[in-house]
């Protein structure tokens, strides 16, 4: 589980394919500090074991699934990501709880620059849109924001200073495509209520 609340933006040091799936070496400083085989790490929003970890990076394995249904596969060496360790016991949960299992991809739409923060507009699938809702949470690149707006198939953020200096949603373009995790505990009132109505 994690926080949404990025400790640094790492690079992507190298990319290997493998049988259908991708090794990702990741160049970080923060994040290395405690790593062990084995420990999850948010990269841009999805959770990632890791396999290698190293004094000035780690490496995982990303799954032919994972590569599908996010932006991991779009990677190239050289990109910025961000990068989140899972959450300790004793951490403040300062965002909201994400998992780090990306329900979809969207796109950027538009970016307008205000005098302190940026205010974007996310296209997203219409399936999630029912699990968006206005001044609830959301993660986009594993980044914890708060819901502006939300129609059938968009919504809004804005980001304040520290978000945009501290991630990479400060380089994000009309059209860039990011992850997005969506509120778990909409989804899951959604199958409670869903089969509590079947039991009937």
């Amino acid at each position: 589980m994690f926080t949404g609340l990025v400790e640094e933006v790492g690079t992507v040091r190298e990319r290997r394919e493998v049988d259908g799936a991708v090794l990702l070496t990741l160049a970080a400083s923060t994040v290395t500090a405690d790593l062990a085989p084995g420990d999850s790490v948010a990269v841009a929003g999805v959770c990632l074991t890791v396999t290698t970890p190293r004094p000035d990076g780690f490496v995982a394995d990303v799954m032919p699934e994972t590569l599908d249904r996010t932006t991991l596969g779009r990677l190239a060496p050289g990109a910025p990501v961000n990068l989140e360790r899972a959450v300790a016991p004793h951490t403040r949960l300062g965002g909201h709880i994400v998992q780090g299992h990306v329900d979809g991809v969207g796109t950027v739409l538009s970016r307008t620059p205000g005098p302190r923060w940026d205010d974007l507009e996310i296209g997203l699938p219409p399936a999630l849109a029912r699990y968006v809702a206005q001044k609830g949470s959301i993660a986009i690149e594993g980044v914890s924001l708060t819901v502006t707006h939300v129609s059938d198939d968009a919504f809004g953020v804005s980001l304040i200073p520290t978000t945009l200096a501290a991630t990479t949603l400060g380089a994000l373009a009309p059209g860039s495509a990011v992850n997005l995790e969506v509120d778990v505990v909409a989804k899951y009132v959604e199958r409670l209520l869903a089969t509590s109505g079947a039991a009937r």
